[in-house]
Parts: C-alpha cells; structure tokens; sequence
C-alpha cells in the first residue's frame, strides 16, 4: 500500500518509479492468494473503511468498480459464550457473578481522580476496572501482542479501545446489543481477487522488479546492491521495508542507530486457512478469541466479505496466530499450527467435524503489527533521525512502525514522494 501509494503520486508527476520487491510477485501486506480450488485468502483480515473520498475512489478505480459494501459486526467468544464486540459495553449473557464484579470494578476505577498511566496496563485499570482487565484486554493483549499490558506504551490506542460511560455499560449489562460504538462502520471489500485488487490497479504506475532482494544501501554513491550481486543506481530511495531491515543494509550506519532498530519489536503471525463444504452461517466478519486455552486471537469469515472469496456452497474462515522474536518466538513451521487450530475451531463450534474441512493451508507472515512496547517510541525516534539525515523518505506501517491501517499506509507513500520531490504542502487526506 505504502510503495504503490508513493508511485500514485510520482506517476502523476510524470515519473515513473522502480519499485523494488523481494516476493516473486507484488502486493505485500496486502496481498491476496489462493490454490486454483476456489478459496481467495489475504494475508490476515483485511477491510478498507477509510472515509477519505478520494482514497476510497482510488480503491474503487483499482477494482474496476467492483466491490462489496456493509457494515462491520464483530463479536468475542469467551469460555463458550459469544458477546457483541466491544465487550465492556455487551456484557449481557456472561456469567452474573463476572458482570456484576466487571460493574463494581468499573464504578470504583471511576472513582479514582487523575490516576497515574504509565503503561497499558494502568489505561486499563483505570479504564475498565480490575475484572473486565484482567479478565478480556489483558488476556488478549497477550495473545495479540505476545507481551504484557505493563511492558507496552499507550500512544497506540486512539479510536481502537473504547471508553464507556456507565450508562452505557449497565444497558449492555441488561439489554441484548444496545449499542454500536465500534469505531469501525461501513466497509469496503473487492468483489473478486480478495483485498489486493483494491493496489493492483496500480501496478502500471510503476516498474516493479520482483524477486529483487536488498543485500546494500550506498547513500553517498546512491546505489542499491541486491543480493544476485547486481547493482542498481537511484536518485532518491523511498523505504516500505521495516526499520529493523532496512537499517543494517545501510553502509556505514552509526552503532546507535543499529542497536536502536534492533530493540524494535513486532508480531510475526501463523496465518491457518480452513476451507468447508458448506456455507458458514454467521453474521460477524471476524471474531476475537480471549480463551488462553485457544491459540488464535482472532478468526476472519471469507465469504461474509465478499461470496466470490469462496467456492458456490462452501465456506472459509482464517485463524490468525500470533509471535514475535522478542517475546514469544516461534518454533517448527506454520503447518504445525494447522491442527492445533481446527481442535481450536471444533471446540469454539466454528468448525462442527473435520469431516467437514476440504481446504487446510498456513503460512507464516514475518511482519504482522508494531508492538508498541516501552522501547518503541525512543528507538523510532533515533532511528527515523537518522533516516532524515541521510535522505531515505520511510513509510507504510513498518517504515513509520506505528499501527497504521491500509488506507493511511497509502497516504504515506504519497507524503512520502512529496517529500521526496520536494512539494510544499501536504498531500489532500
């Protein structure tokens, strides 16, 4: 999204850039996959649901004009129960003693004035109250960001946890769904070729040299060595590639800024894709997983993006596995997790038998989402200081390392190529 948003703009000003990829084909993050037996899967869960006009008739174009549009429900299983997403408003159907300990906690949290936050887990607390903590962000929190609420920062929330009121939180203690506060509402879907279709209109724009590793970055002779040993020169870089990546290549970077990128974390995620031969009826598009027992954090339904994702008279789902080299390392392959995954999905009741499943796939993705741990913010600023310095425009979620979406990864590479051409102003968001 971020290189092809970053050719968008060159392209416009009559330059054609190269753009230059270590997979055998584009499409990144955002690419879509499939066997020839019919299912389309991305690489994890994804939506646009940007509310910039222009970006959304970019997308739009991408597809031809061909894509899918509703509204986004997500909902949260917890020891055998399913509850409304978000959580701290839809209690109703959980266990009394919970909910009543989730209310009492909240109201006492409410209690305290100015509470001191110095990591995650003081938001929480002081958020929601000890129970409903402890008991659900916490948990997936773990499982999601492969670290504790108390080793990560705060500066990653914005829209994406929502703090309710204790109105609000008493009416979805008694009433059923009461209230939509999600900060996610319509979405947009490709009708065919899964997400990417929303970037591959845009790979005329560019050059694009697949199967191109970068084994050197020259900054003083402006000239990329990849790892064929071929070289190539530029004129000015732009970086999508993730900070811990793209600072080693560099020659002659400095030890801190080599120790810096090197404390930066992220996720790496075990993508396993079931196939069923039959429709899977159910109204979210995805659904969280708090249980410590169940190794996926969240599972995506296919069809209830777009029906074109999945074989006439079948379904899909995708269960997302979550590691990270700095605190929960992976170990085998992505395969091993297949299994585990289905006995998962079975005792959820998503997957009724194995009898059932007539696609099993994974894949591992190396780069899934920034950890926003302690380290983070000192490291990026080091790191990105010296990007500046040197001329490297960075963006896309891993050259800016924030927790970015699509459609703001996009408008990155564009802030990026006007910085790179030396435009006054900012792009129009």
């Amino acid at each position: 999204m971020a290189g092809f948003g970053a050719a968008n703009v060159l392209f416009a000003n009559g330059i054609r850039a190269r753009i230059y990829d270590k997979r055998s084909r584009p499409g990144g993050l955002t690419s879509s996959f499939g066997n020839g037996d019919g299912f389309v899967f991305d690489e994890g869960v994804h939506i646009s649901f940007t509310k910039n006009p222009r970006v959304k008739d970019l997308f739009a174009e991408s597809t031809g004009q061909k894509f899918e549009t509703g509204n986004v429900y997500c909902n949260n299983y917890w020891q055998g129960h399913w509850i409304k997403h978000p959580a701290q408003v839809n209690l109703h159907g959980l266990p009394a003693d919970l909910v009543v300990n989730c209310i009492k906690d909240f109201i006492e949290a409410r209690q305290v004035e100015n509470p001191k936050i110095a990591n995650y887990e003081d938001w929480l607390l002081a958020a929601f109250g000890k129970t409903f903590a402890e008991t659900f962000p916490a948990v997936y929190t773990r499982k999601y960001h492969t670290t504790g609420a108390s080793n990560m920062s705060t500066d990653w929330l914005g829209p994406r946890l929502y703090r309710p009121n204790l109105e609000e939180v008493l009416r979805g203690a008694l009433e059923h769904e009461p209230l939509d506060v999600f900060y996610v509402n319509e979405f947009r879907y490709p009708t065919e070729g899964g997400f990417e279709s929303f970037i591959s209109g845009f790979y005329d724009k560019a050059e694009v040299l697949c199967d191109h590793e970068i084994a050197a970055i020259d900054t003083k002779e402006k000239q990329l060595t990849f790892k064929d040993g071929t070289t190539h020169d530029f004129n000015k870089l732009i970086s999508s590639l993730p900070l811990p990546i793209v600072i080693p290549l560099i020659k002659g970077v400095p030890d801190d800024v080599r120790e810096a990128a090197a404390r930066l974390a992220c996720t790496q995620v075990v993508v396993v894709n079931i196939g069923l031969n039959r429709p899977i009826e159910t109204k979210p598009q995805w659904s969280y997983f708090y249980d410590e027992d169940i190794p996926f954090a969240r599972v995506s339904y296919r069809g209830n993006l777009s029906k074109k994702s999945v074989p006439d008279g079948c379904g899909a789902l995708q269960a997302e596995i979550y590691f990270s080299e700095k605190y929960r390392p992976l170990t085998g392959h992505a395969d091993d997790w297949i299994e585990p995954a289905i006995d998962a999905l079975i005792k959820s009741g998503v997957v009724q038998s194995r009898a059932e499943i007539i696609h099993k796939s994974a894949i591992m993705l190396p780069f899934g989402n920034v950890i926003f741990d302690l380290d983070r913010k000192a490291a990026v600023e080091t790191v990105h200081a010296y990007l500046d310095e040197v001329g490297i425009e960075y963006c896309g979620r891993f050259g800016q390392w924030g927790y970015i979406w699509t459609d703001a990864a996009f408008l990155s590479g564009e802030r990026a190529a006007r910085a790179a051409l030396g435009l006054s102003g900012t792009v129009e968001e």
